[in-house]
């Protein structure tokens, strides 16, 4: 296993004898039988695999959300996706690589899909900025979400990014702006919007194109107002307590459903959905498919409506009044 995570190495470990098994060469004329060996070696990574990824800690879902060969955006437009045509530019500053932006063909429909996208390798991530966006990406998201309004296309967002870019340039352009203009402008959209957080959702640079009729999520994937390693750094002063914090935070899909904060977990291939893009791939076409034919059920009205309230029942809280005190 390449790129493998600490927790892996159980797996790893495994491989590695079965590789040296199989691979073992014999003197001339010498004849050992290993099959029984490499069964039970076989049977025994099956075990382990099933054993760990069925068991996974938040912390460990956070690193599977992460993993680098995890699929983005573009590998989803790629597998999902048919006849992909990007659109560049907010017409106000430049075009933020870091959001692509286009029409594209999901099985019969027609759609507008907007997602953030990070790199591969180092000189991909400079051009893509890691997956952070600028402000003129959530403007050029939000040019071609009107667009596709106005030809009344759904939209699509695919989100996954640790958040917005927080460097002196985005907030000269004013970043917060640019997102809260997002948050106000999606509310209103007449057409189905359905987003779909696939790796790491982060706070407001993921809100900013967050705002749907259906928001789903990839079953390692998370979705947190902030990373764990910041919210360690708050509360522990320490990035080192990151797996506490995101045991804390409650963000990991069973958790999102459970609070109603999404609406549906998207099943991955059983160690995360790098290991299997193409099925990853069609389970998610699959569900986008369903929620469209859904959402397009509902009148405009009903829609805006039902989008509206969505979002204003998150984040129910209960209060207890206060014990008065004894003197």
């Amino acid at each position: 296993m390449k790129n493998h995570l600490d927790f892996e190495q159980p797996i790893v470990d495994l491989q590695t004898k079965l590789d040296a098994l199989t691979n073992t060469k014999l003197p001339s004329g010498v004849q050992v039988d290993f099959q029984s060996e490499a069964d039970q070696i076989r049977d025994k990574i099956v075990e382990t695999r099933n054993n760990i990824y069925t068991n996974l800690t938040p912390w460990q879902r956070v690193q599977l959300a992460r993993h680098p060969k995890r699929p983005y955006t573009l590998d989803y437009l790629r597998l999902s996706f048919e006849d992909f045509s990007e659109l560049h530019g907010d017409r106000l500053y430049s075009d933020d690589k870091a959001m692509v932006c286009g029409f594209a063909m999901l099985g019969e429909e027609r759609v507008m899909v907007i997602g953030t996208q990070k790199g591969r390798d180092t000189k991909e991530n400079v051009m893509r900025n890691f997956g952070c966006a600028h402000p003129e990406g959530y403007r050029k998201a939000l040019r071609l979400m009107k667009l596709a309004d106005k030809f009344e296309l759904p939209i699509i967002t695919i989100i996954d990014t640790a958040g917005a870019f927080p460097g002196i340039g985005a907030e000269e352009r004013h970043i917060a702006k640019a997102i809260a203009v997002n948050l106000r402008e999606m509310m209103t959209l007449r057409v189905p919007v359905i987003a779909v957080v696939i790796g790491e959702g982060g706070s407001g640079g993921a809100l900013g194109i967050g705002i749907a009729d259906r928001v789903l999520v990839l079953e390692n994937a998370y979705y947190s107002v902030i990373s764990p390693e910041g919210c360690a750094s708050i509360l522990w002063k320490d990035r080192a307590a990151a797996p506490d914090a995101a045991d804390a935070l409650k963000i990991t899909s069973d958790h999102l459903k459970r609070f109603g904060l999404v609406d549906e977990v998207i099943p991955e291939p059983l160690g995360g959905a790098h290991n299997d893009m193409e099925a990853t791939a069609s389970t998610l076409k699959k569900h986008l498919l369903k929620h469209i034919k859904s959402i397009k059920r509902m009148s405009v009205k009903k829609r805006l409506e039902s989008r509206y309230k969505k979002f204003r029942e998150l984040g129910q809280f209960e209060e207890e009044p206060l014990a008065r005190n004894a003197s």
